[in-house]
């Protein structure tokens, strides 16, 4: 196709190139350059401009070298002349593809023929141009993708429009060992299908050659020599102008292992999601294990809680091996499996024999064939070692890299399955069980008692319900801290299950109460367990450094004399719990009709009492506070009084307790300070002379700063100063170890009331932490006063009470003071304050008016006042 080029460039370069044969090659759609003896551009076509986007006049007379890649530029010229020099004509005369740089840089492929003219000694060249770089890239892609067709490990497969085999690769032939020449003009489904090839999948495969969008399958395809293999089927076809198909490409990817590790997963997340107990999920990934890696053999042990090994699946270790490892504590060399257990990290054992890791137990494994063991640690999410999971071999070896996949598989699988059954397990202890004791909660103790009821009723028995509360608890926990309480109901619940019956049915009901029922039990036999308990709960229980002596009061009700049904026997026996505590504590007592009585007058007692509050059918009663030695008065104790409409007069000794009990504590109190302060408001205007007025608070109001906030409110809104109002509370109270309560405390001091501790000597209270309590007032019980005439006992007592309270500076108020040896004795041994029948009783506001009114008058007319 270049020779009449070729002619035309050989006039050209001599000169006897007529117009219209130049016309010819400047209009070529080859490019066409020419060059003289040096070289120089002396012919440059349309077609060259085209290709290396110079213009003509650019390249006009310079030398050819600019037409050349860069890097060869400084020795272009010498190639040229070489060839003019030598004769030797390696280029001239042929056509080759050479690299060629355009004026922007970039750079394309050409075939280039080349003609030589010599003109006397001088030597010119032309040569013939065509960018040929579509098919340079055209080759080069084919040489690439026969690269992928027979480099690759996947097989190909290309078939004709009849599908039938015209091409496989090399993969093919390594996947299932046939040569092209005994697969072509075959079909792959008859070639490649076997016993378990999913017949539905093949077929949408084969079928998938006629769907423009091909499709992705995994199929199990069998190979020349009849071994299974899973693969990913990747199909697409081409499609002809004529909508018929041409060919259609397979390309499929041998995925055994990895279909393998995902049918292991499969199998072993479906029986975690069933629920299935760890021990059978630890079978179940053992067997698996040794069906996809026939020449390991598998076990799973368990590390119990104190570092010991636990056989939990080794379904084909002999069972005498098995037992050999059960209780075997790991450590840093012991085998493998304890070994990985001890160290938290793999460990890989590839000549048991020779190994110190197993140098004391390799007299154990060598004998069954065992050569060689790797195992590796199962955590739990916190980083726990719970397990090992192992591969034992028959040989001395290592694992493989798939093993490597199976174990991490395992191992993850084992954890999420351990991870369930404890979730699950913990569910169900929160569910049922109380998180503190370990005790059946309330929830399970009702499901418990429904079965043994049933269980005695059927038997026609008997069956003892106990309902248990702690003394005192809440003292403890105010005094000590909750944690100590905590622990006290810890050790208490420890008590109970070391000492009852395997049979007894044993539950914490909430806060420091507990339930025990006791099977084929009558009241004799409860008495007598009773008295066991209560003489167990009574010994003193070590917390730290503090011996803590507790105590129980226990209510029976008796199944089915007082109930038939569990709400009933709760109730009755709480209600007899309440006699019990009522009887002193520590002690027990059964249900009776009478109690139930009892509790139904308490229960409209309690509703009358709530009415009572909110419509103020109560009454304030001042009791007078008399200095001994001037008679003088030092102050009244507001004391509440109820008169109800219907039931009479009802003692604070019912309705205060039961205010506290019932949650009324604080609206009582409330109120008994705004009535006091009010009353002494309207004294003040009367200009009565009573000094201060004291109030009773619950150890409630202390528990929070807003008291302090109510009393400053009180005493502005009625007027008064903080020195008018002395505020009582108990030792419980006043012994609270709260920050609340201590902040309290000190606030209602710094607004400059006063604080009086009531029935001093009937508590807790301890003569080191006396000194240091924000008290400005001792009151010393009536229960000591009561006793001085016929009690030395109590004469020593009353007297060590008012020591100790001189010596404290603080002020002595003895309470209930009836007779006149009463008065004298306090007054002889430095008491200050007394209060009771010998001087008045409780008065209402009237009363004491008068009664303030007469002292008065008898002081003014020179006569002496009691006290």
């Amino acid at each position: 196709m270049f020779t009449p080029l070729v002619k035309l460039a050989g006039k050209l370069r001599r000169g006897a190139l007529a117009s219209a044969e130049l016309q010819a090659l400047a209009q070529a759609i080859d490019a066409v350059v020419s060059i003289d003896s040096r070289n120089r551009i002396t012919f440059f076509n349309a077609a060259a401009e085209k290709l290396w986007g110079y213009r003509r006049d650019e390249v006009l007379g310079r030398n050819v070298s600019l037409l050349v890649p860069s890097d060869i530029r400084p020795v272009h010229d010498s190639l040229i002349n070489r060839n003019r020099d030598t004769g030797v004509d390696r280029i001239v005369g042929t056509r080759r593809e050479i690299r060629i740089e355009r004026k922007d840089g970039s750079t394309f492929w050409g075939s280039m023929s080349l003609s030589k003219v010599r003109l006397g000694k001088k030597i010119t060249y032309t040569a013939f141009v065509r960018d040929v770089s579509a098919d340079v890239q055209l080759r080069e892609e084919r040489h690439l993708l026969s690269l992928v067709a027979h480099e690759t490990d996947n097989a190909v497969i290309i078939c004709d429009g009849n599908m039938q085999i015209q091409f496989v690769n090399r993969g093919f032939t390594t996947l299932f060992g046939y040569q092209l020449e005994e697969v072509r003009g075959k079909r792959p489904a008859h070639l490649l299908a076997g016993p378990e090839t999913d017949r539905e999948t093949l077929e949408r495969v084969s079928q998938a050659a006629l769907r423009p969008e091909g499709i992705y399958e995994e199929l199990l395809l069998y190979g020349k020599q009849g071994d299974a293999t899973w693969v990913s089927t990747v199909v697409n076809p081409t499609i002809g102008k004529d909508g018929r198909l041409q060919h259609s490409i397979s390309v499929l990817t041998n995925i055994s292992e990895t279909k393998q590790l995902q049918l292991l997963q499969d199998s072993i997340l479906e029986a975690v999601a069933c629920g299935l107990p760890v021990s059978e999920v630890a079978e179940r990934i053992c067997l698996q294990v040794e069906r996809i890696a026939p020449d390991v053999i598998a076990s799973v042990v368990r590390i119990d809680k104190e570092g010991c090994i636990r056989p939990l699946a080794a379904p084909s270790l002999p069972d005498s091996y098995v037992q050999l490892l059960d209780g075997l504590p790991i450590g840093p060399n012991v085998g493998s499996c304890g070994t990985a257990a001890f160290r938290g990290t793999p460990v890989i054992v590839s000549q048991i024999d020779t190994d110190p890791l197993w140098a004391d137990y390799k007299h154990l494994a060598l004998p069954l064939g065992l050569q060689a063991c790797w195992s590796i640690p199962i955590k739990a999410r916190d980083g726990r070692v719970v397990g090992t999971f192992a591969l034992y071999y028959r040989k001395q070896a290592r694992p493989s890299q798939f093993q490597h996949r199976i174990i991490d598989a395992c191992v993850y699988l084992y954890a999420l399955a351990l991870e369930r059954e404890e979730a699950n397990a913990r569910i169900l202890t929160l569910a049922l069980y109380d998180e503190l004791t370990g005790l059946p909660n309330r929830w399970f103790l009702r499901e418990k008692l429904d079965q043994a009821i049933a269980r005695t009723r059927e038997r026609g028995s008997q069956m003892a319900f106990l309902f248990l509360d702690l003394d005192r608890f809440k003292h403890i926990n105010d005094s000590l801290g909750h944690p100590v309480g905590d622990r006290l109901l810890q050790a208490v619940a420890r008590r109970l299950k070391q000492h009852g019956q395997q049979d007894w049915i044993l539950g914490r009901f909430g806060g420091d109460e507990f339930v025990l029922v006791l099977p084929d039990c009558g009241a004799e036999q409860a008495g007598s367990e009773v008295e066991r308990l209560l003489a167990v709960i009574a010994e003193p229980i070590h917390i730290d450094d503090q011996s803590i002596t507790t105590s129980v009061s226990i209510g029976i009700s008796l199944f089915p004399h007082d109930g038939d049904d569990i709400d009933t026997l709760f109730k009755h026996a709480d209600m007899a719990m309440y006699q019990a505590k009522s009887a002193g504590r520590g002690t027990f007592r059964f249900f009776s009709h009478d109690l139930n009585r009892r509790a139904q007058d308490r229960l409209t007692l309690e509703t009358a009492l709530r009415v009572a509050i909110s419509t103020r059918q109560l009454t304030l009663h001042y009791q007078p506070q008399v200095r001994l030695g001037d008679g003088s008065l030092y102050g009244v104790e507001a004391l509440a009084r109820w008169q109800h409409p219907t039931h009479g007069t009802i003692s604070p000794a019912q309705f205060v307790p039961l205010a506290e009990e019932c949650g009324l504590g604080d609206a009582l109190g409330e109120w008994a300070l705004d009535e006091a302060c009010s009353q002494l408001s309207r004294w003040r205007r009367l200009r009565l002379a009573v000094p201060s007025v004291s109030v009773n608070l619950s150890p409630r109001h202390f528990r929070s700063i807003k008291l302090v906030a109510l009393v400053s409110d009180t005493l502005r809104r009625h007027g008064l100063s903080a020195c008018d109002l002395r505020l009582e509370l108990t030792e419980g109270a006043m012994l609270d170890t709260r920050s609340e309560t201590r902040a309290t405390l000190a606030a209602i001091r710094a607004l400059g009331v006063q604080l009086a501790m009531d029935d001093f000597g009937t508590g807790y209270s301890s003569l080191s932490q006396l000194g240091q309590l924000a008290i400005d007032e001792l009151k010393i019980d009536r229960g000591f006063i009561h006793q001085l005439e016929e009690s030395a006992r109590a004469r020593t007592l009353a007297s060590g009470v008012i020591r100790i309270g001189t010596g404290l500076n603080l002020t002595l108020v003895a309470e209930g003071v009836e007779t006149e040896y009463q008065r004298r004795f306090l007054e002889e041994h430095g008491c200050q304050i007394v209060q009771g029948y010998l001087l008045a009783r409780p008065l209402p506001p009237e009363q004491l008016e008068a009664w303030i009114n007469e002292r008065e008058a008898l002081a003014a007319a020179g006569q002496p006042s009691a006290a």
